[in-house]
Parts: C-alpha cells; sequence; structure tokens
C-alpha cells in the first residue's frame, strides 16, 4: 500500500474558480463593449452575439464528437467570443466573424487539448487568421459615422491626430479598441479583484514606450507617445490579452521578459511595418516563445539541482 504524497506547508488556497476569473473578465470587457455600442450603433451587438453564440456552439459541438465533458459553463468559450468581437470592426460580415470563432475553439483551443492547453490565444489568432483571410474586411472601419483612415493609419502617415478624441474614443476603429479610458476601467476592476497583475501589462507599456522613444523618430515627444498608447490595440492587447494565465510566462521574472518582448515587437511592427498596427502579431509571437522564457526564468526547487530541474528530475 503506497502512502499519499504529502507535503509541508504553507498550503495556499483559493476561492477562486475558471468560472468566476471568466464572469470577472466578462465583466471588466463591459465598459468597452458598451462603449463600442455607443460608438458604431446596434451592429456591434450582433457581431458580438454572433461570436459567443459561434464559440460556444463549436465548444459543444467538438466536445459531442470527440466524447469529451461538455465545459461551457466555465464561460472560457464566452470570453473568447467577447474578445475576438472587441477585436473586429463592426463593418465585418457576420459570416466571417463566425468563422473566426470557430478557429478560435476548434482550432486554437479544441485540437491541443482545450482549457489551459493551447499554446496561444484563441482570441488573437482568430484575428490573424481573418486579417490573413479577409485583408480588406478585416481592415475597413468605414461607417455612417466615421470615414477615412484610422489614428494610428494618420499618424503612420506624418499627420496629425486628435489625442483627446482617441482617448475617450470617438474615433474609428474595432469595437473595442477606441475607448482608452473604458479599458483602463475594465483593467481596473481586473486589478482590484486580483485577476492580474502589472506585471505583463506594466512592463510590455514601458517597454513600447523606450523603443519608440529611442526608434520611433520623434525622441520623447509626450503627444506622439500618447496617440500611439490611446490608438489601436495596445491597452486592450496588454489588459485583457497578454495577461491570459495559459499563454503568459509562470515567474515573475519571465512575465517581465514577456512583457519587454511583446513592446519591442509592437514598436517594430508599428514604426517599421506596413501596417500601422501590430499589437495582435507580437503578442501571438509572444505567446510561441513562452515555453523558451520559462525554460530560462522559473525559479528551480529548493533540493533540486538546476541540471536535474532541467532535466525534469525530481
Amino acid at each position: 500500500m503506497s502512502l499519499p504524497n504529502v507535503s509541508s506547508n504553507p498550503h495556499i488556497r483559493s476561492g477562486a474558480t475558471t468560472q468566476l476569473i471568466m464572469f470577472t473578465v466578462i465583466l471588466a470587457l463591459i465598459p468597452a463593449f458598451g462603449y463600442g455600442v455607443y460608438n458604431f450603433g446596434p451592429r456591434a451587438i450582433a457581431v458580438t452575439a454572433v461570436c459567443i453564440a459561434s464559440c460556444v456552439l463549436s465548444e459543444i459541438v467538438f466536445d459531442l464528437i470527440a466524447k469529451k465533458k461538455i465545459r461551457v459553463s466555465d464561460l472560457s468559450a464566452c470570453v473568447t467570443g467577447v474578445l475576438l468581437a472587441l477585436n473586429l470592426p463592426v463593418t465585418i460580415p457576420l459570416w466571417q466573424a463566425a468563422l473566426g470563432s470557430v478557429f478560435a475553439i476548434i482550432v486554437v483551443k479544441e485540437l491541443f487539448g482545450g482549457l489551459g492547453k493551447n499554446f496561444m490565444n484563441p482570441a488573437l489568432a482568430a484575428r490573424c487568421f481573418l486579417l490573413i483571410s479577409f485583408p480588406v474586411s478585416m481592415t475597413s472601419f468605414e461607417t455612417d459615422i466615421y470615414t477615412g483612415a484610422t489614428p494610428l493609419a494618420l499618424l503612420k502617415s506624418g499627420e496629425q491626430v486628435d489625442i483627446t478624441s482617441m482617448i475617450y474614443g470617438s474615433i474609428p476603429g474595432t469595437i473595442g479598441e477606441t475607448s482608452m479610458v473604458m479599458i483602463l476601467l475594465g483593467a481596473l476592476i481586473l486589478l482590484v479583484t486580483g485577476v492580474i497583475d502589472l506585471w505583463v501589462p506594466g512592463s510590455y507599456i514601458l517597454s513600447f514606450i523606450v523603443f519608440l522613444v529611442c526608434f520611433g523618430g520623434h525622441g520623447f515627444d509626450p503627444a506622439f507617445i500618447a496617440a500611439h498608447l490611446a490608438g489601436g490595440g495596445l491597452m486592450l492587447g496588454a489588459f485583457f490579452m497578454a495577461t491570459d494565465y495559459v499563454t503568459r510566462p509562470v515567474s515573475k521574472k519571465g512575465q517581465v521578459v514577456f512583457g519587454i518582448f511583446l513592446g519591442l515587437m509592437t514598436c517594430i511592427f508599428r514604426v517599421f511595418g506596413p501596417s500601422a498596427e501590430g499589437v495582435s502579431y507580437a503578442i501571438i509571437l509572444g505567446n510561441c516563445i513562452v515555453p523558451l522564457i520559462d525554460k530560462f526564468t522559473v525559479p528551480v526547487p529548493f533540493g533540486i539541482s538546476a541540471s536535474e530541474f532541467k532535466k525534469g528530475g525530481r
């Protein structure tokens, strides 16, 4: 008869469940979603509803076919649907929004084992998939209210932008990325409830500022920096997607390295790339190198040599 594996104290217990965490994330996304509806009209609701429904149905159908336990009650599929919708233009055809949702759940999440086993953020992976597959509809932000290029595109071409409008959100863009104020309000909810901390978003934003000052061609120009922070998906990505538990590094040191990498890549994409944006690709690339970051930053447990730990010894 084998004895149970009993470890010494301290033992950390938490009342947090996956469902509670996901519900908090949804709650924190309501300000950005609400402003998206106010800014773009009721079609933002339609796009979001299609994304959520497609994500939930995709997970149910896959689990039934694979004879797995149906876990949609953990709300992770709902979070993926909301995040994807907030990263889409309001004018996107609904069938494309549905296709992106199916890709997020089945290809990125379920085929790799389900929640906790996906190696990249499903919502951002789906956004990149849609950007590659349907570049015209994914980069078309003209509506009855807004015409012309986004502020980031104008900034990249050397034109002046209204930073105040960018901060409050009265600008073209995707459904959830326009209002910096509402995104930060949602981020505050996540910080206060302890769902996230500032290691990843803080190092991401600060390193982006440093690299932008060094390589942006404007030096330390507060207006230029503020426009880049308020424009595009930087704030939404930093607080709601780069902080994903599954696809970020484990240790605090690793999270800082991860954030610096994201800041560097976002700056490279925005300053030197053909597109004015770059957050989605930066985070996806960062997700891919998380195992490498963890390899060099996860602390060695007491009583195990570094060489044994790297080999998986006990």
